[in-house]
């Protein structure tokens, strides 16, 4: 079966207005994507955060007639927002499937590999973590991801309790611990990424005693991290340069991440001024991996 896409794109504000007006014209389904290439990062609980501009896709039945669809359109929308319409007839297939290969395998330096459910490890002797995409942030595909995973890989973790501050999926504290740390925290404000963490956990095969899950709250304000890392965004990092730098022990390192490189110098001042040493920022694509320890 075909089916007939109408797309168009829209500001912020318009998406709403858009959204009803191709359900109103018979649309089976309105999906959106950003039309712009501006991340989007983990929102706050309650939060459902937009791109400045989306790509708005209808999705019609094959014999919907695309000129009657316009003509209804043009008197729900403005000039501005149709000048962008463009329909065609995309082929049927297997959209689940589809889904599925879009996700592979992932190496992150030497050891680790990130591997989707679906798929054998295609190095079987190294270190898999068995990941699927899900609601909680952190799958390994970002960039600020990509760029702690492969720090926690070149890291010596033996034996080393290890804190992820904003956990998401559980994707580092978990990661940490098949590289040989003895205990992680993983800890976030978002209920959600706490329930992730704990069925990737299980997963994965994770002891329960090594691996303590929760809402911030659950920290010990005495706890000293041989590691701490944290994936989250620049605000919050600046925010919580005390709070973090304080959970990291006297020679232990600290990674930061989620960074924009315009943003790098003031987070970096932020955790100087806490007593940790920086190191120059690591950079991938726009994004920066800032890394320190605490001077033993």
């Amino acid at each position: 079966m075909a089916w007939l896409q109408l797309t168009l794109e829209a500001p912020r504000e318009a998406v709403e207005q858009v959204e009803d007006a191709l359900l109103e014209a018979g649309a089976v389904s309105v999906t959106l994507a950003d039309a712009h290439d501006v991340p989007v990062l983990e929102p706050l609980p309650g939060e459902t955060p937009l791109w400045p501009d989306a790509r708005i896709t209808g999705l019609f039945e094959a014999d919907t007639d695309p000129d009657a669809v316009r003509a209804l359109l043009a008197t729900r929308l403005s000039t501005s927002l149709l000048t962008s319409l463009r329909d065609e007839i995309v082929a049927d297939q297997d959209w689940e499937r589809a889904w599925m290969d879009s996700f592979q395998p992932m190496r992150f330096g030497e050891r680790l590999w990130i591997v989707p459910s679906w798929h054998e490890p295609p190095e079987p002797e190294h270190v898999n973590l068995l990941l699927d995409p899900g609601l909680a942030f952190g799958t390994g595909n970002h960039a600020t991801t990509a760029l702690c995973l492969s720090w926690l890989d070149g890291e010596p973790l033996a034996g080393k309790t290890v804190l992820d501050f904003g956990c998401g999926s559980g994707i580092l504290a978990i990661a940490a611990l098949k590289l040989g740390a003895r205990e992680a925290w993983a800890v976030d404000i978002d209920p959600q990424a706490v329930t992730a963490t704990a069925d990737n956990a299980q997963r994965n095969g994770i002891d329960p005693g090594r691996l303590h899950i929760g809402l911030p709250s659950l920290l010990p304000p005495e706890l000293r991290a041989d590691v701490v890392i944290a994936n989250i965004l620049a605000n919050p990092l600046i925010e919580l340069a005390g709070q973090l730098a304080l959970h990291v022990a006297p020679g232990g390192r600290i990674a930061l991440s989620g960074i924009l490189i315009e943003q790098a110098d003031a987070v970096r001042q932020a955790y100087l001024d806490q007593g940790i040493d920086m190191a120059p920022p690591v950079v991938r694509d726009d994004w920066v991996r800032l890394e320190g320890q605490r001077p033993a």
